[in-house]
């Protein structure tokens, strides 16, 4: 939960064709002046959730089981979920439309393929059926069939070099960020 005042953004993907697909409601962002350098400079939004509600395009809702940091890349086709698990970090990645914010509101179209980059290093890609499935359902343009190949394939890039924001320490810092500003004693 937020110190009182801080406000709470809501992360919302939808499809395609504009239908919601999933709202994560409680997600605490990290002030600007205190991203990691590359981070800052990047202009990425970064935000933290812990045990959040997750509700999904049918209305169904459940609390996540780990906390997750939320990175958000202007301009990029994808985006990156870090997951805190006993193992170590899981990075979860989404190719997905660049995102848009409107005052608390994250919003992004979620184009089905994942990457998968596991505490062992290594680099998975789900739900290419699922893309191929939506892009025909949903009738892609080349532009945006384009698009999502360009993402992934920066994407498997950036996960293959461990480059930014492939960084478990200034993950791990942002997750001791939100305890502290939030007084939460959350077990990663």
């Amino acid at each position: 939960m937020a110190k009182q005042g801080q406000a709470l953004t809501l992360i919302k993907s939808f499809k395609h064709d504009g239908h919601l697909h999933r709202v994560w409601l409680e997600n605490w962002e990290i002030p600007q002046e205190s991203l990691a350098s590359a981070h800052r400079d990047g202009a990425f939004r970064v935000f933290v959730n812990c045990h959040t509600r997750i509700q999904e395009s049918d209305g169904r809702e459940w609390t996540s089981r780990i906390p997750g940091v939320s990175l958000f890349l202007p301009g990029k086709w994808f985006n990156i979920v870090a997951l805190l698990e006993d193992e170590g970090i899981r990075y979860y990645c989404n190719v997905a439309s660049p995102f848009y914010q409107s005052g608390e509101i994250i919003t992004y179209i979620d184009y089905d393929l994942d990457v998968v980059l596991n505490q062992k290093g290594d680099i998975y890609v789900l739900d290419e059926d699922e893309y191929n499935k939506h892009r025909k359902l949903y009738h892609y343009s080349q532009a945006v069939e384009e698009k999502v190949r360009l993402g992934l394939e920066e994407l498997l890039d950036l996960a293959r070099s461990r480059g930014e924001p492939f960084r478990d320490e200034v993950v791990l810092a942002y997750f001791e960020m939100w305890k502290a500003m939030t007084g939460q004693d959350a077990k990663a």
